[in-house]
């Protein structure tokens, strides 16, 4: 495999061993102090070792300073503490590395480097300058949210203790690395939860009704790639090329939910906040109902996604290729381990009031394909409780 450059719009190197051109990029973006923005669980992977060996082998162990202390759900202060390590060492630059949290940390720290006391509740009430943000780097170690390529940032905020939405188009990373080999050592529990993630996006983005078909054709593409390549990489972690195209895919299901999502991931949201739950197996939980719901209401809606998933089902009546695409899907995660239910994880009816409460102020299923009222998220939960 080599190493395949692009833009879309965000520059993007892919192929095993990208990590290897860190160096020249950080000398092409004139980032000559950066920070690394990580978790503490990734600082101890061979993943974060090869990032330090390369910026070692570039002659900057005294100019690069780390921060590894972020949430699995980031919370504001995982994005005023390494804002503050920024200022306090003169870092021009931000390396973002590990999964969604660190890489959406990373992202919003540019912006209290810059603004210190500014209100992450209120940034767009203050009329913040967005303007000469510090360059981010972003290098996904799991291939889940797309983070590496979105302009928005996901954080729970102190005051309401539930996760919003940062969201400019300077948020988007000057460079993107996605190198397999950096994957390899993510367990097949955590492959599969972050590729349900992808999943999640790319069947959402498709069937949102906003009008968007280069999206549209993005999102069946990623849907395509995941059910060939994802039982493939929970299988064999060491399968580069299906551990590369998990990247791409994870990548276009973010490109493409610019378009919005849906009720799943307002399900899945207030599962994360309140609960803790990964955000990849939130979604993985709730897909199935949350198809099922909208496909009784809008008959034919997943035809085009059964198809990208390889099925038959071009001729046959609406009702029947959605309950065909629904039961691939489903059959799909129980494949890689996902069919569990919510009380599995933590989850009880004590729950559902705060639950539903979120779910329902969540705007996400505001641009679902179908409407979805209060009650509908009670009925949801108990679904997959």
């Amino acid at each position: 495999m080599g190493i395949t450059a692009f833009s879309f719009p965000t520059r993007t190197l892919y192929g095993a061993g990208a990590l290897r051109e860190l160096p020249a990029n950080l000398q092409r973006l004139g980032i000559r102090r950066p920070l690394v923005v990580t978790d503490a669980g990734l600082a101890r992977t061979d993943a974060f070792a090869a990032l330090v060996a390369t910026l070692g082998a570039a002659g900057r162990d005294r100019d690069w300073f780390v921060f590894s202390e972020v949430h699995p759900n980031p919370i504001e202060d995982d994005v005023r503490r390494p804002a503050a390590v920024m200022r306090e060492h003169a870092c021009d630059g931000v390396i973002a590395i590990g999964g969604g949290s660190p890489l959406d940390a990373g992202k919003a720290a540019r912006l209290l480097a810059k603004h210190p006391h500014a209100s992450l509740s209120r940034f767009y009430d203050e009329g913040l300058d967005w303007s000469g943000l510090a360059p981010l780097i972003a290098i996904p170690t799991t291939a889940g949210t797309g983070s590496e390529v979105g302009r928005s940032s996901v954080i729970t905020l102190d005051g309401t203790k539930r996760k919003a939405v940062l969201f400019h188009p300077e948020l988007l990373a000057k460079l993107v690395i996605l190198d397999p080999e950096l994957t390899v050592g993510l367990p097949p529990k955590l492959t599969a939860a972050t590729g349900a993630d992808a999943l999640t996006h790319c069947i959402e983005s498709y069937t949102c009704p906003s009008f968007h078909p280069m999206c549209d054709g993005i999102a069946l593409e990623g849907v395509r790639l995941i059910v060939e390549a994802l039982p493939r990489a929970v299988r064999d972690g060491r399968d580069l090329e299906a551990r590369g195209h998990m990247l791409v895919a994870a990548a276009m299901g973010a490109v493409a939910f610019q378009k919005d999502l849906g009720v799943v991931h307002s399900l899945a949201h207030p599962l994360s906040s309140i609960c803790g739950m990964h955000h990849g197996l939130a979604n993985a939980l709730c897909l199935v109902a949350g198809m099922k719901f909208c496909a009784v209401r809008k008959p034919g809606l997943y035809r085009r996604v059964g198809i990208a998933c390889g099925l038959e089902v071009q001729r046959v009546p609406e009702a029947e290729a959605d309950a065909r695409t629904i039961a691939f899907v489903a059959e799909f995660l129980a494949g890689i381990g996902l069919n569990t239910r919510l009380r599995e994880h933590g989850v009880t009816e004590a729950h559902l009031d705060a639950l539903v409460a979120q779910a329902f102020e969540d705007p996400c299923h505001q641009t679902n394909a179908v409407p979805v009222a209060l009650g509908d998220f009670r009925a949801l939960y108990l679904e997959v409780l």
